[in-house]
Formats: C-alpha cells, sequence, structure tokens
C-alpha cells in the first residue's frame, strides 16, 4: 500500500511540475537542414568576397551571425575549426565574429576564417535526429580556395526553431578529420 501511495505521489508531482515538452507548430525537416547549411556555405564565400571588393565585411559577417545562429536567444554552443587553449568555445557573438574575421584583441589568434579566400564551399549531411523545432546533424563540409584547394571539416549542427519559424544553429562544432 506504501508503494503505492508513493507512486502515486511521484506521478502527480511530475505531472504538475511540467515535464512535457512545449507543443511547437514547426517541425524541423531534412530538407530545411540541407537549406541551412547550403545558405551557411553561401554566406562564409560572400564574407570572404565582401572584403576583397573592399565592402564592410565585418558587418556582413555580422549579419550573417545574426541571421544564422541564435545568440539572440543566449549562448550558442560554438567550436570552431582552427581554435585551441583558452579560446576554443565561442559562447557569444563577439567569439563569433572575431572567428570568422579576426581583428579583434580579445581572440589575437584569429585570422579570420571567412577570410581565407574559400571561393566554393559544399555540405554534406551525413545523419540527422529531428525532434519536432530541434534538431541536430552531422557530417562534413568541403571548402575550395582559389588554387582549387580542397579542405574536408567535420561538423556537428544543432538547430532551435526560433518563435517566426526560422531555422538558427545554436550548437556548432568543427573540426578537422583526424589523422593518425
Amino acid at each position: 500500500m506504501k508503494k503505492t501511495i508513493l507512486g502515486l505521489t511521484l506521478l502527480l508531482a511530475l505531472s504538475t511540475v511540467g515535464f512535457a515538452q512545449q507543443a511547437s507548430s514547426f517541425n524541423i525537416t531534412e530538407r530545411m537542414i540541407a537549406d541551412a547549411q547550403k545558405a551557411w556555405c553561401g554566406a562564409l564565400v560572400r564574407i570572404g568576397e565582401s572584403k576583397t571588393k573592399g565592402e564592410d565585411y565585418q558587418k556582413v559577417a555580422s549579419d550573417v551571425i545574426d541571421a544564422a545562429y541564435y545568440y539572440q536567444a543566449g549562448p550558442v554552443l560554438f567550436k570552431p575549426t582552427l581554435t585551441t587553449g583558452e579560446q576554443t568555445f565561442r559562447m557569444d557573438k563577439e567569439g563569433a565574429l572575431a572567428y570568422f574575421v579576426g581583428g579583434n584583441e580579445k581572440y589575437k589568434n584569429d585570422n579570420g576564417f571567412a577570410l581565407k579566400g574559400w571561393t566554393r564551399c559544399e555540405s554534406k549531411p551525413r545523419g540527422f535526429i529531428l525532434n519536432g523545432d530541434l534538431a541536430l546533424s552531422m557530417g562534413n563540409v568541403y571548402l575550395w580556395n582559389a588554387k582549387g584547394e580542397e579542405t574536408v571539416v567535420d561538423k556537428t549542427w544543432g538547430y532551435k526553431m526560433d518563435e517566426n519559424g526560422h531555422l538558427k544553429i545554436v550548437l556548432h562544432h568543427s573540426s578537422l578529420p583526424y589523422k593518425p
């Protein structure tokens, strides 16, 4: 009898705490992720091109970050490709912007990943986990410079749908493939 009462009490406590997920009318699809990754690749190339053309590449990069990443809602779990030590993780927009375009004294090792002269970028997702307004994707991004040299990067992305139905990056882990 005591076990039944304890079980019923626990069940009632859990139901009043609110562990149920909030319902959303936005469901992320594999196509939406593929489109977001294609747009991210295009934006990466566009940032570098804007510097070459003498445009305000820092503003272009800032606008790209605002459109693609969900820093507006709080920290983003961003681990860029070419970072080490104390500056490995970039939880705020300032750190992300420094990584993409450099020029920030706080991040002295950043030379601007988006300014490396990438002429082409292609994302190839290998797998997806879809869960309503949250999704994960893992795969590779292929980058080519002006000489046609290819760089392959391993990527894990996490996405959240914002209140307007726009897909935003909340997790971005990037690294060069392991070479023994």
